[in-house]
């Protein structure tokens, strides 16, 4: 066993980790998992661990759909995990992009726009976490990348079945997950 704090929440990229990304997704009926993503959140909520999802969601910011938008696909992500025992105990979401079609979300380099670390450290913050008891995982290195910049580790996770991936580099930390 290592001499790190106690986890205490997993930061987890949206698309790519949890959902299938087929790219500005946000209709509910369109939410593909991906292979043991439900299971790999509803481990971390039996284990007590705050789940804290970080997307950036320039598609808002493009206009190709809308806050409510992203608000029912979360909703259905809550509904859907809850089945199996699984929540996320908040969605962070970057709308801005510096090519944004709607002006009011044209920033370029947006300190919530992964890789900046905006939204992990408001995450951080909200639930009274320190960066040695959190880590984040992502399937891009922005995703790493963003947690790096806030003091956390982060892991790459390259698709297969979340679960898995989840036991694997979280196991030794958090035996209930393995």
């Amino acid at each position: 066993m290592t001499d790190l704090l106690p986890l205490k929440a997993v930061f987890l990229d949206r698309d790519g980790v949890l959902n299938i990304d087929h790219g500005y997704v946000h209709d509910p009926a369109r939410l593909e998992w991906i292979e043991g993503a439900r299971e790999a959140v509803a481990a971390m909520t039996k284990a007590g661990l705050k789940v804290l999802v970080v997307t950036n969601q320039s598609g808002i910011g493009r206009g190709y759909f809308d806050e409510f938008a992203l608000e029912r696909f979360h909703a259905a992500m809550q509904d859907q995990l809850g089945e199996v025992g699984g929540r996320v105990d908040a969605f962070y979401h970057c709308p801005f992009h510096e090519l944004a079609a709607v002006e009011q979300y044209r920033v370029a380099d947006h300190p919530d726009r992964k890789p900046n670390p905006g939204m992990v450290l408001r995450g951080l913050a909200d639930w009274n976490l320190a960066p040695e008891e959190v880590v984040i995982i992502g399937d891009r290195h922005i995703d790493v990348e963003a947690g790096n910049r806030a003091g956390m580790p982060g892991y790459l996770f390259k698709g297969g079945n979340l679960r898995a991936f989840v036991a694997q580099v979280l196991g030794e930390r958090v035996p209930a997950l393995k």
